[in-house]
């Protein structure tokens, strides 16, 4: 009796997809799983900095840099499934026998038609990208983009909206975003200008200023908003009876105003204690007939 000869035959091209599918499965896991840990190192960091300076500059750039990790964890987290869902497919398709060369072809055309047609939705995309990349601004600070000026409130990678000091919401595409003025990075200046008569001595005021700005650096309410002492810089100008003298005091960001309003108040009462008179209101020439 002759045995049969029995050849067992793998359903190869199954087994393959199988295998392509797990692996794309089990890559895309440990990819995301170390974008999250990422973003969470990137966040206990910013909250760890935060205990270690202390103050409110302290937590406010925490809470930033804590926003800006979440943002670039989703897109990362966007880019990954795209790019693992891309391969999956084509690598599917091969193990098919599909013909690549017609499909990518036509798939590189339908492209260029596409970039042709979104060139100002990809533009608006990349620019949030580096935005948010090189930490141009954030939510909460006070910037000037050159079509509206106000309070970011949003950032997202297409579309910033900020608030006006009307109180007027602004929607502004990042790709027409040419320059940014922000106030709120590092520091921010307070410049206070006190009006006086033009026939006071300039040093007594100067003085009176000088004692004031001391008093206002030495308050508690103060201590943490003011980085250095308010300095009176001189004589700013003379005109019309009208002597300006100029007050600048260095303070955390976005924390000016209150410091100018502060400053203002107790300046104009020392003046007035020390009976320092203030502008004249010269008599508006006769009108000509």
């Amino acid at each position: 009796m002759v045995p049969l000869a029995i050849e067992w035959a793998w359903p190869e091209t199954p087994v393959s997809i199988a295998i392509t599918i797990v692996v794309a499965v089990a890559g895309r896991w440990l990819l995301l799983r170390a974008i999250k840990r990422g973003s969470e190192l990137a966040v206990s960091r910013a909250n760890q900095r935060r205990v270690d300076q202390g103050g409110d500059n302290a937590e406010l750039y925490a809470a930033r840099h804590a926003a800006r990790a979440a943002t670039m964890g989703s897109l990362l987290r966007s880019v990954t499934n795209v790019t693992i869902a891309v391969l999956t497919v084509l690598t599917v398709m091969a193990i098919l026998n599909i013909p690549l060369t017609p499909i990518l072809a036509s798939a590189g055309v339908g492209g260029v038609a596409l970039g042709f047609g979104a060139q100002s939705l990809v533009k608006d995309y990349l620019s949030g990208i580096f935005m948010i990349v090189e930490d141009q601004y954030g939510v909460g600070d006070l910037v000037d983009l050159g079509e509206a000026s106000g309070t970011i409130e949003d950032v997202g990678l297409r579309v910033t909206r900020l608030r006006d000091s009307s109180g007027q919401v602004w929607y502004i595409r990042n790709g027409e975003i040419v320059r940014v003025g922000n106030q709120s990075q590092g520091w921010s200046t307070a410049i206070v200008d006190i009006p006086v008569d033009s026939g006071e001595n300039s040093t007594h005021v100067i003085e009176v200023l000088e004692g004031v700005c001391r008093e206002v650096y030495a308050d508690p309410d103060y201590a943490k908003v003011l980085l250095e002492a308010p300095n009176v810089v001189g004589v700013q100008s003379v005109e019309a009876g009208r002597m300006t003298i100029r007050i600048t005091a260095k303070t955390q960001p976005n924390q000016q105003f209150g410091v100018q309003r502060a400053i203002l108040d107790r300046e104009l009462q020392a003046l007035k204690d020390a009976g320092i008179k203030g502008p004249r209101v010269l008599p508006a020439p006769p009108a000509s007939l």
